[in-house]
């Protein structure tokens, strides 16, 4: 695919726990071969107190990490992504920007540990939920030999991974 590190956009409706978890595993685990970013299609504005909670209680350094539309990647001199991943079911069924370079795309729908009640523990217990299965999600995906697999293989793959366990829908839409 490429001869630079992959750049990687996670998309959720409101971009305030399941996008920016993901972009923080992935920045982490695949330092050097991945930058992960996240985006909204109708961003919150801040994000969730219990993503930064988790993320710091991890070692994440979470001062960077904002609420963002979408939007803002459409703007010159933004990168341009070589995958797309929706994390929830409201932004994969929502029409997508058009990415330049005809990005792979896939859905890895997540539930959402924002719409958690109960306990401070339960809510604490979702967003714990949510990170191991996105954990466990970037963890293969990592390990996919991207520079040697045709896009087809690496559509299927990619399609897979979105199967795994936690999987909130069965999406197949394209973004």
């Amino acid at each position: 695919m490429v001869d630079r590190p992959y750049n990687v956009l996670f998309l959720c409706t409101g971009n305030s726990a399941r996008s920016i978890i993901a972009e923080a595993i992935l920045n982490r685990m695949g330092a050097g071969h991945f930058r992960a970013y996240s985006a909204g299609s109708q961003p919150k504005g801040r994000v969730n107190p219990h993503t930064i909670h988790l993320l710091d209680n991890l070692g994440y350094d979470t001062s960077g990490y904002r609420s963002k539309s979408w939007d803002e990647f459409a703007n010159a001199g933004e990168p341009q992504f070589d995958l797309v991943f929706t994390v929830c079911d409201s932004a994969a069924a929502e029409a997508c920007p058009v990415w330049p370079g005809h990005p792979a795309t896939a859905h890895w729908g997540i539930p959402d540990p924002a719409d958690a009640k109960g306990t401070p523990a339960e809510i604490a217990v979702a967003f714990e939920d949510a990170y191991r299965m996105l954990n466990q999600r970037i963890a293969v995906f990592t390990a996919l030999p991207l520079r040697s697999i045709d896009a087809l293989s690496l559509q299927s793959k990619l399609r897979e991974i979105g199967q795994m366990e936690g999987s909130t829908a069965n999406a197949t839409e394209e973004h």
